[in-house]
């Protein structure tokens, strides 16, 4: 087809030129006479969902799946090297499948889920293996994102004793909630996260726009994404209207320690210790690039 021919037959359905997305297509040559739309071509989704897995959780996942409609394109990204083995179910056809060894999610999004491929979706979620779903449904939670306008979000999370944020906790007299009330010494600046304009990493869900500035402040170089939670207001504007923790549906984190689990036992340390403190050097180093960059900015500005 030539380019002449691309241009005219966007109206019809085509591809734009010189874009991409995710859908898997037909490997057959297909001929259709003046551009019509062919039929066998697959229906586009309008969101997409992509979890971090290792098939230890495999039926946590499948039970996951069950929750979001065929307007979600589903991507998993396998740490553990074993993707043949998720053919039992028949969903799993028509995943995309993406196998790393011992990689987090924020290794995979950066390489794989680039702004411009993901274009043709509204909301990109990223979330973990080790989430229950019970009270889930994937159609209403966009219903509420839409109507409160949130442009980075999560599910609210059932409350637990092992819950890191006070912020994402579920709150039962509201749709969705945007600062917390907590008075202890992790939240120092009620304007500010963790306090307002605040999700996790675990399962964060964002709108397109949003997506291509988070893509940007991903590190190449530093897989698990830690602190990454407390710059995601940067993206939006302002953040304490565009971020929030949806009430109505929330999810179990079951604290599994899947991912953490893969690494190596060194000197007596728990496999675990390793990947944490991996984890908090990593945040150290964010830290300080974004206070560069912060800096750098500034005297720009001053002296021009």
């Amino acid at each position: 087809m030539s380019r002449v021919q691309s241009i005219h037959c966007v109206q019809y359905g085509y591809p734009r030129l010189f874009t991409s997305d995710t859908v898997q297509r037909p490997s057959q040559e297909i001929r259709h006479a003046k551009c019509k739309p062919p039929k066998d071509l697959p229906i586009q989704p309008k969101y997409l969902i992509a979890f971090t897995v290792g098939f230890d959780q495999s039926e946590i996942i499948n039970a996951a799946i069950s929750k979001f409609s065929e307007n979600w394109t589903i991507v998993l990204f396998h740490y553990d090297g074993r993707e043949s083995e998720w053919e039992q179910y028949e969903w799993a056809q028509r995943a995309i499948h993406v196998s790393a060894w011992k990689q987090s999610k924020w290794w995979f999004a950066k390489r794989f889920l680039h702004p411009d491929v993901v274009r043709p979706y509204e909301y990109i979620f990223l979330w973990d293996e080790d989430l229950g779903l019970d009270n889930f449904d994937g159609e209403k939670y966009i219903e509420l994102v839409k109507k409160h306008d949130l442009e980075i979000s999560q599910p609210a999370l059932e409350h637990s004793r092992k819950l890191t944020w006070r912020m994402t906790m579920r709150r039962s007299n509201s749709e969705v909630h945007r600062e917390t009330t907590e008075s202890s010494g992790r939240c120092t600046d009620r304007h500010k996260p963790p306090c307002m304009g605040f999700v996790e990493i675990m399962a964060p869900v964002f709108s397109n726009a949003a997506w291509r500035c988070v893509w940007h402040l991903i590190q190449n170089d530093l897989i698990h994404g830690w602190g990454l939670d407390f710059e995601l207001g940067r993206c939006v504007k302002p953040p304490f209207k565009k971020v929030g923790v949806v009430d109505a549906q929330w999810i179990v984190h079951r604290f599994i320690p899947s991912l953490g689990a893969q690494g190596e036992a060194v000197n007596g340390r728990a496999p675990w210790e390793g990947v944490r403190e991996r984890c908090m050097y990593e945040w150290t180093i964010f830290h300080k690039r974004l206070t560069d960059a912060d800096e750098a900015a500034q005297r720009e500005n001053t002296e021009g």
